[in-house]
Formats: structure tokens, C-alpha cells, sequence
């Protein structure tokens, strides 16, 4: 126990490493650059309010962007991650510098800054990295499922296999009479497992300390947001449906009108530019199509034309199978790479149809298919539809509707302010991710279950 505890204080050491690292370029261009341009030299007090100020917001957003998962990260995704969160951080910190200043800061010198830290982030992802998976060999590992097996192809397919060793695989049936089979292990994964048994074998688990990674059914996600409460002298937990208060209504809808307006006016100029590039095959610059949103309400959500007109000539409703789907054109590849074509969205989120926030509107036919095979997709649709949301930002285009019907319901089983900023920002670093976007199989109507 004790090693274990000692584990976690040096990777806890080596992300503050980290941390200081990247603070240290601007504390310097503060002290020797910035603070000079008025007469008096800086103040102790202001130097270090300054330098906790920027190691906050970065550590805020790099736990966002998941800068510092050493062990569960791609270099080049911890690279690309702490980029943005510098970036980020830099430009906040320029504001800052600009209310502090009382004077426009010179940007070259924070450009210079933002370089040396690139390269701090590179050295320190690729060094970290390689000295974690030097001292920490892969954890023996079992998994135990029973809706869902091929958890072991998941870990290999993510490189996860470095840090999870898979002793074995299990059915639940197989584990249940004899859980001792599990005590040399030291991580269990439960994969779809029905809440009585995947009770017992998390209690034996915690008594042996074994860590233990759950894959939800749809029914924990629910009971993931009960409201604890005491009643008749018993602890009581309280599940309902989606109801969030007045205030997070009226705040997140003045949220999505200020965003969504603001956004229209500064992205005008591209606005045009794309309705002229996608007309100039003859056909229209917008598609309009029928979504669903909260309480099964349908509207037509606007967006810029990426497929030949004669996309669905069939009447079939089909996803996109991705960059080689002969539906696209050749501007459409451009603007779904670059999701221009989700700009008009806007104008939806302005008419109170979608929110910046909520789970991704569905095509009423693909959504009867989903729920004929999972009568719970329909429980997404508590909440109002978004241009981003939880399953955006955590899977990916062709993540299976189960799974997807899970992260929305996490969304949906805690709603707050905090956690919509959060998704946002979020939303930043999938932007530029090419996996984030991968189509579903050629030829399939829909996602895989």
C-alpha cells in the first residue's frame, strides 16, 4: 500500500514538473520583458500573482484536454493536448497582461513564449512517457463480461496493452463461484455485467484493493445522477427525469443566444465564402433535414451541403461512410473536414431548436432503427439537441448508438453550467482530430450496435 502511495506522489511530481516547466517561459518574459514597459520595476507580489494565475489556467485546461495522462495518452495526442492548452492559456494571459499594462502587449515576444513552450511539451510527453512504462510494468489484469465481450482487441487496438497486461477473459457466469481466481490480479474490468453480480464482484474487489474499471449499462448511468436525500429515517436515493433548475434553463439559453449570434457575426466572411464554394456545382448551398430534438420534437436542422443532390435518391437514410464515400463532393470532403458545414447550426441554436450543448439531433428513420434494437435511445431525447456534446467530444463519429446513447445519458444525469464550458472547450481539441470523424462501414445504414 504504501508503494502504491509513493507510485502516485512521483507521477504527481512529474506532471508539477510539468507544469512548471511551461509557467517558467512566461514568468520570464513577464519579469525581463512585459513588467519593463512601464517605469517602476514589478512587484514580488505581482510577479507571483501572475505566475499562479497562468499555472492555474493551465492546469485547468490541460485537465480538460487531458494533457497529463502519461500512461493513458498517445505522445502525439499529449503533445497536440498541452499545445492547446498553452495556446489557451497564453491568449488569456495576454488579455491579462493587456488589463495590468494598461498598453497593447507585444505579441512577438508571446509567440516566442508559446514556441519554447512547444518544445518544453515535446520533450517532456516523449521523456515522461518513456520513463513511466520504464518502472511501471502493465498491470496483470482480468476482464469479466457478459453483454459485451472484445474488450481485450479495445485495449490492444488503443495501445493500452502497455499498461494493462490481460491475463484473461471471463463470461460472469464463469467468475461468479469462484471469486478468488481474481486476487492475484491487480485491475478487473466489468463489461456490460448486470448490477447483482457486478455487485458481488466489486465488493470483492474493494476488500483485495483491486482496481476495478466499469463499461455502464444504461440503467447505472441513470442512477449515476439520483439525488441523495433522507427519508422515513433511511438513506434514499431519488432518480427522475431530466429536470434541470430554472436558472440553468435561463442561463444556458442566454448561453446559446450570445455564442451562436456572436459566432455568426465573426464567422460571416466564411459564411459566404462556403455557400458560394458549395453552389458552384449548380446545386443548393444549404440541406436542410428532419432531426429530433427534446421530447421527440422534430425540426429542420440547417446545414452547408457536403453530398451530391442525389444523395438519397433511394430514400434510404445512410451515414456517411467517410472520406470515401462517392456521395461527398469534393468540397464537402473540405468543409466536413474542417466541419464548416456545421456553421449553419447556428441559426437553428439562435431559433431555440438546438442548443450549443446536448446530444447530437438524429434523423427520425435512423432513430426508430436504433430503438428497435435499443428501446432506451429514446431517453436522449430529455434534452434539448446540441451542435456539440458529451459523445462528440468522448467517441466518435461511428461509435456504436449504445455507447453513445450512454455518454449522452451522462450528460443528461448531471446537468450544469460547469460541465457545458467544459464540453466546449473540449470540443476545441476534437476540431482538428481525424479519428473523431471516421465514417461507418461502407454500405451500412447506420452504426454497428
Amino acid at each position: 500500500m504504501r508503494e502504491k502511495a509513493n507510485g502516485i506522489l512521483i507521477i504527481r511530481a512529474v506532471k508539477f514538473l510539468n507544469v512548471l516547466l511551461v509557467t517558467l517561459p512566461f514568468t520570464y518574459a513577464w519579469i525581463f520583458y512585459y513588467s519593463r514597459v512601464r517605469a517602476n520595476e514589478p512587484l514580488l507580489i505581482e510577479t507571483i500573482l501572475i505566475t499562479v494565475l497562468f499555472s492555474i489556467i493551465y492546469i485547468i485546461y490541460g485537465r480538460i484536454y487531458d494533457s497529463f495522462q502519461i500512461s493513458l495518452v498517445k505522445i502525439q495526442e499529449l503533445i497536440y493536448s498541452q499545445m492547446l492548452a498553452e495556446l489557451i492559456t497564453d491568449s488569456i494571459m495576454f488579455i491579462v497582461l493587456w488589463l495590468v499594462l494598461r498598453s497593447l502587449p507585444d505579441v512577438v515576444a508571446l509567440l516566442i513564449v508559446f514556441f519554447i513552450q512547444i518544445l518544453i511539451s515535446i520533450l517532456w510527453s516523449v521523456s515522461a512517457n518513456k520513463w513511466y512504462f520504464k518502472h511501471y510494468s502493465p498491470k496483470e489484469s482480468i476482464i469479466i463480461y457478459d453483454s459485451r465481450d472484445g474488450l481485450a482487441t479495445l485495449i490492444r487496438e488503443y495501445g493500452e496493452d502497455k499498461k494493462f497486461k490481460i491475463k484473461k477473459s471471463y463470461h460472469v457466469d464463469q467468475i461468479l463461484s469462484c471469486l478468488d481466481q481474481l486476487q492475484y490480479s491487480e485491475v478487473v474490468f466489468l463489461s456490460g455485467v448486470h448490477s447483482h453480480e457486478r455487485n458481488l464482484i466489486l465488493k470483492y474487489c474493494v476488500t483485495q484493493s483491486i482496481t476495478t474499471y466499469i463499461i455502464p449499462r444504461v440503467g447505472d448511468v441513470i442512477m449515476s445522477g439520483s439525488h441523495r436525500m433522507h427519508m422515513l429515517h433511511l438513506p434514499i436515493l431519488q432518480v427522475g427525469r431530466y429536470s434541470p433548475t430554472p436558472e440553468y434553463l435561463f442561463i444556458k439559453r442566454f448561453f446559446d443566444i450570445v455564442v451562436s449570434f456572436v459566432c455568426l457575426v465573426v464567422l460571416s466572411p466564411i459564411f459566404l465564402l462556403t455557400a458560394l464554394a458549395v453552389k458552384s456545382d449548380g446545386g443548393p448551398a444549404f440541406y436542410k433535414q428532419g432531426r429530433l430534438t427534446k421530447d421527440g420534437k422534430k425540426f429542420n436542422v440547417l446545414k452547408f451541403r457536403s453530398m451530391r443532390v442525389d444523395a438519397e435518391k433511394d430514400g434510404i437514410a445512410r451515414l456517411s461512410s467517410g472520406e470515401t464515400d462517392p456521395r461527398i463532393t469534393k468540397v464537402g470532403k473540405f468543409i466536413r473536414m474542417v466541419r464548416l458545414d456545421e456553421i449553419p447550426q447556428l441559426l437553428n441554436i439562435l431559433k431555440g431548436e438546438m442548443s450549443i450543448v446536448g446530444p447530437r439531433p438524429e434523423r427520425p428513420s435512423i432513430a426508430e432503427q436504433y430503438e428497435k434494437e435499443i428501446p432506451e435511445f429514446g431517453l436522449r431525447l430529455q434534452a434539448k439537441a446540441g451542435l456539440t456534446g458529451y459523445a462528440q467530444v468522448y467517441g466518435k463519429y461511428n461509435t456504436t448508438p449504445y455507447d453513445k446513447l450512454l455518454m449522452d445519458l451522462m450528460y443528461i444525469s448531471k446537468p450544469s453550467l460547469i460541465e457545458d464550458l467544459r464540453i466546449c472547450f473540449a470540443t476545441v481539441k476534437i476540431l482538428f482530430m481525424k479519428d473523431s470523424t471516421e465514417g461507418v462501414e461502407d454500405g451500412k445504414i447506420t452504426a454497428k450496435k
